[in-house]
């Protein structure tokens, strides 16, 4: 469905990203992978499912980076039709005790990352199909860019001005035929999350499967976490044909989280 497509999914070494890149060179698109760690690994993955795959690592955080990434990809594939906006950070404390400089990482990575990768995603993909536009801007926000959750302050300001930013951009393009819709995942089994499992676990001498089940009660009825395949799934189908009028969308996959 996607041959001859390129996507460039930021922070996708591991988890969510990883997931999604994953869908998309399934469906036969070329993937421009983004984040710290080791990018060799996800690489192999990337191309063992037959896509050509390409890595830059820019600091999501740095708009100049931001800036070169782009320009790479577009080296080296031509142009970036596919954007998923994925890479983010996380810290918690409460208000008054949320270091100034955690809080300007977070939103620096979270909401000010996207904004500059769609800025200049942007010129190419109205360009495409002869002028009459062609692209999907994918931006992963979370069940904190529609609710909010103690402690998670910068966090949740950062996905709700992702939800804003998609609504806007959809809207200045609703003539095009570019894109623009956010997935707002609730709990995912990531390493991330995984960490806070086993902490819980720890703190609180409880098996892996309690300390799941426990995390999971506190937010999600499902009791299920949300996979990266199945949000991988989600994007490959913004990317389709049939969500060709699907725009402004904050998409939730989040076992019910929203819906209490």
């Amino acid at each position: 469905m996607l041959k001859g497509k390129t996507a460039l999914v930021t922070g996708s070494t591991s988890g969510i990203g990883l997931g999604i890149a994953k869908a998309l060179a399934q469906q036969g698109a070329n993937i421009v992978l983004n984040g710290f760690g080791d990018a060799e690994g996800p690489k192999r993955e990337i191309a063992a499912l037959g896509a050509q795959v390409d890595y830059h690592g820019a600091d999501m955080s740095r708009p100049n980076e931001i800036e070169a990434m782009m320009a790479h990809a577009a080296q080296r594939f031509g142009r970036v039709d596919i954007l998923v906006n994925n890479a983010g950070i996380q810290h918690v404390a409460r208000v008054e005790n949320f270091p100034p400089e955690r809080w300007d990482a977070i939103i620096a990575i979270n909401l000010s990352s996207a904004f500059h990768a769609t800025r200049l995603a942007l010129p190419a993909m109205l360009a495409a199909n002869h002028g009459k536009g062609w692209g999907r801007i994918i931006n992963v926000a979370s069940v904190h860019g529609l609710v909010a959750s103690a402690e998670k302050s910068a966090y949740v300001a950062a996905k709700h001005g992702v939800v804003g930013l998609t609504k806007v951009t959809a809207l200045e393009n609703a003539t095009t035929g570019v894109t623009c819709n956010a997935i707002c995942p609730g709990w995912v089994l990531t390493p991330l999350v995984q960490k806070q499992v086993d902490a819980k676990a720890q703190a609180l001498k409880l098996s892996n499967a309690e300390a799941t089940k426990l995390l999971l009660g506190e937010k999600e009825p499902s009791l299920q976490f949300t996979t990266p395949e199945e949000l991988g799934a989600l994007a490959v189908f913004l990317c389709s044909a049939a969500a060709d009028n699907v725009r402004g969308v904050a998409w939730n996959m989040d076992g019910g989280w929203a819906a209490q």
